[in-house]
């Protein structure tokens, strides 16, 4: 689909990057097959479409100024349940559409705005547990019924959310923090009446913080078991939890790095995903046999992977070099969206370097030919339990189109390296991992890839934080500093931000700001502003519930006050843009602030 009537041949490819269609990998009705739910920005928008695969025939089941992109389709392939929020703020309710198309309905009538806590739905076509959390109340879950009055089942100050439901309605699984550590859950069944069937706490007993996930109920009527993941390993895993009988049948998969998965429709087996140093792949793991057996895919990233009635299964794969496709182990793409064609960007390379904490991995971009040293951009990943991996991605390719090597780290904190290394986040927060990205900034300048006058940090969200903590802990170490979306302000941002980011804080930091000042104090970029020397970019969204406008602004004021160098953009949506155009004009405002700065720091 050309965008906008701009011709292919004069749009760079880093914009083509932005513009072309993409998809998500399809959701699928459990007990409809041919109905499919996805996402594109094939409009130019992120916005949810209904497939229906036996006559080929696809719809935009959204269209909203924002874009959409939280949607769920129902068991029986009907309703499409999609989270109707305003302009991004993440705070609001849940409405279905018929798969067929019709009129939006308020799908779960009686329950109050809020920002979501899960979601599942029940094969009946007419029950969904429905999680919500607000400042007022925590976390309350719901079993609503259609045409009856919704039932609270469940309460919590700390933050909670729905796991799965189990294939006949009869058991709820819950994950919930109320122990006070949000970040790592302990799970509870629950039967729709609310009374509870089986505990499991990882988090108690021992010296060691361990979580527990939900990953689904076994998907066969009466069957009560319930696949998990755990950490008793020092790595996310899976094990069987059967919450009749208490018994656990830990799969102990000899496999180095994390590990999910998801049941094959069957019941029979498990579709496992395996992330390991930033690269990922997929394995059948039959549980009658115990026999782990790869399921090919290339090399690169597996971002989602479903196991279809048929026995294939259906990925959505990427590499640093080459775009996104939803593919299929029977050899074809799965969906594969007509008009602009995505540009690829170049390979990764991997650098380990060691640091105060262990060896610490990053990823590294440079225009193809060229030699250093570099303009050099660290482009920080947000979470902070994230990782950068081995996957496309529009913005770094565009740094790479423009001259500039890009590095990416994953600092402690990250995921995909063990539960030590994730875990390493407490009380130094964001200090912790500048310690990673400085030792990688002294690997990449002496090395020769880096030139040290014309470095630049950024990155979104935590990333968008550690940026402006760097400039202002690592003052000298910077030429300039590009910050989205970011924590500027800890303690307002605190007050300001969703009750379930409260939590996490509280676990990181160890308390509130006023019970730990100290700490909120130690980790806010507001602490060090005066000490910045860089030019510094910020953009935010007017509608963040995760990094609040109002603690951006104060950060912006003190640079005003001191006369710092320093450009602000505001939008109109919340954290970050679902509108193609508005991400673009992101990008190139990025482009050209560095350009401006830069100019004149050629190497010497």
């Amino acid at each position: 689909m050309q965008h906008k009537g701009i011709a292919d041949k004069a749009m760079p490819d880093w914009e083509k990057r932005f513009r072309a269609p993409r998809v998500s990998l399809p959701d699928w009705a459990e007990d409809a097959p041919d109905r499919s739910l996805f996402v594109s920005n094939a409009t130019g928008t992120y916005e949810l479409y209904a497939w229906d695969r036996s006559t080929g025939e696809q719809r935009q089941v959204t269209d909203r100024q924002n874009g959409t992109t939280d949607g769920l389709l129902s068991p029986d392939g009907a309703w499409i349940w999609w989270f109707d929020d305003k302009d991004g703020d993440e705070f609001g309710v849940w409405r279905r559409q018929p798969f067929a198309g019709g009129e939006d309905e308020l799908a779960a009538p009686g329950l109050d705005p809020s920002y979501p806590a899960g979601l599942a739905l029940g094969r009946d076509g007419r029950t969904a547990i429905v999680g919500r959390s607000t400042d007022e109340d925590g976390t309350t879950i719901h079993v609503a019924r259609f045409g009856e009055p919704p039932v609270e089942i469940y309460r919590h100050r700390e933050s909670a959310g729905v796991g799965d439901l189990s294939h006949d309605g009869s058991l709820i699984a819950v994950e919930h923090t109320e122990h006070g550590d949000a970040m790592h859950s302990a799970l509870r069944v629950l039967r729709p009446d609310g009374t509870a069937v089986a505990e499991l706490d990882d988090t108690k007993g021992g010296t060691e913080e361990l979580g527990l996930e939900v990953l689904g109920f076994a998907p066969v009527d009466g069957d009560t078991r319930l696949l998990i993941g755990h950490q008793r390993r020092g790595r996310w895993e899976p094990l069987v939890w059967n919450v009749a009988t208490g018994e656990e049948t830990d799969l102990a998969l000899e496999l180095p790095g994390d590990v999910s998965a998801e049941w094959y429709p069957d019941g029979a087996g498990l579709l496992i995903a395996h992330s390991f140093e930033a690269r990922s792949e997929l394995f059948r793991y039959d549980l009658a046999g115990r026999e782990l057996v790869r399921v090919p895919t290339p090399a690169g990233s597996v971002s989602g992977a479903t196991a279809r009635p048929d026995g294939s299964v259906e990925y959505l794969w990427s590499s640093a070099a080459e775009p996104s496709a939803v593919r299929s182990t029977t050899g074809r793409v799965v969906l594969d969206p007509p008009g602009l064609k995505s540009p690829g960007s170049v390979a990764v390379e991997d650098v380990w370097v060691e640091g105060p904490g262990g060896r610490i991995h990053a990823l590294v971009q440079r225009p193809a030919g060229t030699e250093g040293p570099l303009p050099t951009v660290f482009d920080i990943h947000g979470g902070p339990t994230w990782h950068d991996s081995d996957a496309f991605a529009a913005g770094p390719a565009a740094w790479v189109d423009h001259g500039y090597a890009v590095v990416r780290v994953n600092y402690r904190g990250s995921t995909g390296y063990g539960r030590a290394w994730t875990d390493a986040l407490k009380h130094r927060v964001g200090l912790i991992e500048l310690e990673d990205i400085a030792a990688v900034r002294e690997w990449a300048v002496t090395s020769g890839l880096a030139d040290p006058d014309r470095l630049i940090l950024t990155g979104g969200s935590w990333g968008g934080y550690l940026t402006l903590l760097g400039l202002g802990t690592q003052p000298d170490a910077w030429t300039l500093g590009i910050a989205a979306v970011p924590v500027a302000d800890y303690v307002t941002a605190y007050h300001d931000e969703m009750e379930a980011l409260k939590a996490m804080d509280r676990t990181l930091l160890g308390g509130t700001p006023e019970e730990v000042p100290e700490r909120f104090e130690a980790s806010s970029p507001l602490t060090y502003v005066d000490q910045m020397k860089a030019p510094v970019y910020i953009s935010a969204g007017v509608n963040d519930p995760r990094c609040p406008i109002r603690q951006v602004d104060n950060y912006v004021k003190r640079l005003e006050a001191r006369g710092a160098v320093h450009e602000v953009y505001r939008y109109d949506a919340g954290h970050g843009s679902l509108v193609v155009d508005e991400r673009i004009k992101q990008v190139r405002l990025e482009l050209d602030f560095a350009e401006r700065h830069l100019a004149g720091r050629a190497p010497k």
